[in-house]
């Protein structure tokens, strides 16, 4: 009868919902792509003690790149604090591993299969800070999920260890 569903939010997660577990309770309608590299930003904790990125020529983040329906969209939303914290980009990312059967309409571009996705970014707070101490447990685990789908430990050590620490879940 008359409903026509909505469409699907391509959304990249570089910080806590990298957490499996946490993104589950968080949208419990997702999918998960795959991994994805975000060229030429750089993966940062702010002054408010969660994660950021911001552009930076020489550096990337790794991620996991989710489909989301406009319900599992909101609560991200309002999770991330938009559009008081963090505001919503879209920008290109290339996928690196796919997850999901599915797959999801990438273009090439340069040889790689990109996609463009939804990327929450806090444009006000660009300078390094200090993690929130209830902050350092999610993103443990959300370490320990990335890396077993796919996220290099080099990309972890390099960009995420010195922000968070030594692992302690």
């Amino acid at each position: 009868m008359g409903s026509q569903a909505k469409p699907l939010t391509l959304t990249f997660s570089y910080g806590s919902n990298l957490w499996i577990d946490q993104m589950k309770r968080r949208c419990p309608e997702h999918r998960l792509v795959g991994v994805a590299k975000l060229e030429k930003w750089r993966w940062f904790i702010i002054v408010r003690g969660y994660a950021n990125v911001v552009p930076s020529e020489n550096d990337h983040v790794f991620g996991f790149v989710y489909e989301i329906n406009a319900k599992d969209e909101k609560t991200l939303d309002r999770y991330e604090g938009v559009p008081k914290c963090y505001s919503k980009l879209t920008l290109p990312v290339e996928l690196v591993k796919n997850i999901d059967p599915a797959g999801a309409p990438t273009y090439v571009k340069d040889g790689k299969q990109m996609l463009d996705v939804m990327v929450y970014v806090d444009e006000e707070n660009l300078t390094d800070g200090k993690i929130r101490e209830e902050y350092i447990y999610r993103m443990n685990q959300a370490i320990s999920d990335a890396v077993r789908e796919g996220v290099p430990q080099e990309y972890v050590d390099k960009y995420l260890r010195p922000f968070i620490g030594t692992s302690e879940t």
